[in-house]
């Protein structure tokens, strides 16, 4: 299954996207995949770098979009040293926070802003990467149709405004034309300008949503790269708000 809805982002499940005559087609089809998101899944955030040496987290993700909110819970169960929870929540609008919990914890605490541009794993898939918070940002431009490899996409540009918390300048969305799955993504960091590149593999449909096998993100211009591999998935999950409490997110 694929990470989709999210950040890829985070590209998790992905529901059948709706339309709207007040935003771009492509941005309402973005928007709906959110705004539909109910699911779990679980699998490994593996690092792989330059000489090929391989780092592996074991991981799970659920999500589901409450009225005006989606929530996002990120547990990495294993090794032992590398445990953590994260729940990352996103408004309607795009503000959003992150909380996180270590065993041992008895409350969670917020997330520095700074500090939402690491992940598990490093910069790979970053905690703010498992949001779309940007199909929620003031700018937003539909690039019209391009190719990416031999899929025919709508390209989606989306930039932040001043009150937009991101560590990205920019970020496109190549979203395919026949389903809004967003194939591949760049996401453009401020300051150094450098571009993050999130390619989806083994796109399927299950029970009506789409999914794929492995997100990969890699830096360009640098070796090496960190794969998102999911192993198990729920596309509709019927999550409710106690499956994101503080004691969930505490509770190892």
């Amino acid at each position: 299954m694929r990470l989709g809805a999210l950040a890829l982002a985070a590209t998790m499940f992905l529901p059948g996207a709706a339309r709207s005559a007040e935003v771009p087609e492509a941005l309402a089809a973005a928007r709906a995949q959110i705004t539909t998101a109910d699911y779990r899944l679980s699998g490994r955030l593996v690092r792989v770098d330059g000489s090929g040496d391989r780092t592996s987290d074991d991981i799970s993700v659920r999500a589901h979009w409450f009225p005006g909110e989606m929530r996002v819970l990120v547990e990495v169960s294993s090794p032992k040293q590398a445990r953590v929870h994260a729940l990352i929540e996103m408004h309607q609008g795009g503000a959003t926070t992150i909380r996180i919990a270590h065993p041992g914890d008895k409350a969670p605490h917020e997330l520095p802003f700074d500090e939402w541009s690491t992940g598990p794993l490093g910069e790979g898939f970053s905690y703010e990467d498992f949001v779309e918070s940007y199909y929620f940002w003031t700018g937003q431009k539909d690039l019209g149709a391009e190719k990416f490899g031999t899929r025919m996409c709508e390209l989606l540009q989306s930039t932040p405004g001043a009150e937009d918390r991101t560590h990205y300048a920019e970020v496109k969305s190549w979203l395919d034309a026949t389903n809004s799955v967003p194939v591949y993504v760049e996401k453009t960091l401020k300051g150094q300008r450098q571009v993050k590149e999130f390619t989806s593999y083994g796109l399927r449909r299950t029970e009506g949503v789409w999914s794929a096998s492995q997100v990969e993100v890699k830096l360009r211009g640098q070796s090496g790269s960190t794969l998102l591999l999911i192993e198990h998935g729920t596309p509709r999950a019927h999550l409710s708000s106690k499956d994101f409490s503080s004691e969930q997110l505490t509770r190892f």
